[in-house]
């Protein structure tokens, strides 16, 4: 993150916001930019990646599924809008941590023992160690000591659109981003793919909420995509990981997505004769 609050102190903040005698390494004023960074990247993330995943992906017939509330998109949207700037407040405890020099974020790959090769295996690390960790935690806010506070205002939307992927209690959101903070500080990794990465996963995020159900057969025994999420919200107990199936396999809660015998909900708008609509 010291790659775009670089930037940004240098063409934004220091020229523009902040008094000159105010140090570009005050721990105060890194935190104050870092939430400002995050908030308005979130918003634009979060807006533009969901739009386009409503407007080109999402099915619209959906909308009129019994299951879809009345003004559902709204509704997302505006509980995604409250929940981001009280998200960014731990978040940007955690990037403040990694500007500072705490992590194991590095910048020249010059230094590690694959060169660029490192790069596609620190990613592979990151996605399996992310996924294992987001299984456990997502399945622990289904405990019911948890569910009803945390997770339940995410449970709300049966048939989700893309509006849906962000839109969380504050404390589930950042409980299951923590695995992406938690990682740098446990293993190298480089400063300019966790950006890439960190990019990555919240278009993922909305991507499991698109209704777009299409994957490659070779893949669709590994990837936990939409269909599988969509499964998760209609019947709650399955699909809890992230990026891929393993967790779980293993934890016994895997669920052979419903859109694959044709019972998902595009199916039960097809046997309701429902005919498509724009916007």
């Amino acid at each position: 993150m010291d790659i775009v609050l670089n930037f940004a102190d240098h063409y934004i903040f220091t020229p523009y916001v902040y008094p000159a005698r105010w140090e570009e390494t005050d721990p105060l004023r890194q935190y104050l930019s870092l939430l400002v960074i995050v908030m308005a990247g979130g918003y634009l993330l979060y807006l533009s990646t969901a739009s386009l995943g409503y407007l080109f992906l999402f099915d619209k017939r959906l909308l009129q599924h019994p299951q879809m509330l009345k003004d559902q998109v709204k509704l997302e949207i505006q509980y995604a809008c409250w929940s981001v700037p009280y998200m960014s407040l731990p978040t940007c405890v955690m990037f403040l941590l990694e500007v500072r020099g705490y992590s194991k974020l590095y910048d020249n790959i010059d230094d590690t023992s694959l060169g660029y090769l490192s790069l596609a295996r620190d990613a592979i690390l990151f996605l399996f160690f992310t996924d294992m960790l987001i299984y456990w935690i997502h399945r622990g806010l289904h405990h019911r000591l948890l569910y009803k506070t945390l997770h339940k205002p995410h449970h709300k939307w049966k048939v989700p659109t893309p509006f849906a992927s962000h839109a969380f209690h504050p404390l589930d959101g950042f409980a299951q981003s923590f695995p992406y903070h938690l990682y740098p500080f446990l293993f190298p990794l480089h400063k300019g793919l966790y950006l890439g990465l960190f990019l990555f996963v919240n278009v993922w995020t909305v991507s499991i909420h698109d209704g777009d159900f299409r994957v490659p057969d070779t893949l669709k025994p590994i990837v936990n995509g939409s269909a599988h999420h969509t499964d998760h919200h209609l019947f709650f107990d399955y699909n809890y990981g992230q990026f891929f199936t393993l967790w779980d396999r293993i934890g016994g809660s895997f669920r052979a997505p419903s859109a694959w015998e044709g019972k998902a909900p595009i199916d039960d708008i097809n046997r309701m004769g429902v005919k498509a609509k724009q916007g």
